[in-house]
């Protein structure tokens, strides 16, 4: 799969971005396909992802390497800041915030839910 990367509009648009970045969007359509401009949760989050054919899992898991993710995942992560949405995909973080990665952004516990296309 082809990421173009997303950087967060503003600081409470991480899910907007993530959203945007597996859709293929802008944040702009996905905060106008909210009606929210601000922090997304997880049932936005899923609900999105559902409307615009794009399956993901019932459940969230806990992770601490990245050889224990799927090929696709939305990333629920405890940064030093706040918690916050990012991506995975075929060995390449995206993260709205700290950019592309080759591992996770400082975070004390990492969890996420699988997508498939």
């Amino acid at each position: 799969m082809n990421i173009e990367y997303i950087h967060e509009p503003t600081d409470l648009q991480c899910g907007q971005a993530v959203l945007a970045m597996v859709l293929g969007k802008t944040p702009e359509y996905i905060c106008g396909f909210l009606d929210n401009d601000r922090e997304t949760d997880l049932r936005e989050m899923k609900h999105t992802f559902r409307a615009h054919g794009v399956s993901i899992s019932d459940e969230r898991k806990q992770v601490q390497t990245k050889d224990e993710l799927p090929p696709l995942c939305l990333l629920s992560l405890e940064t030093p800041r706040c918690w916050h949405w990012s991506l995975y995909c075929e060995g390449t973080f995206y993260d709205p915030e700290h950019g592309v990665m080759e591992d996770f952004p400082q975070s004390a516990r990492k969890y996420f839910w699988k997508l498939e296309l």
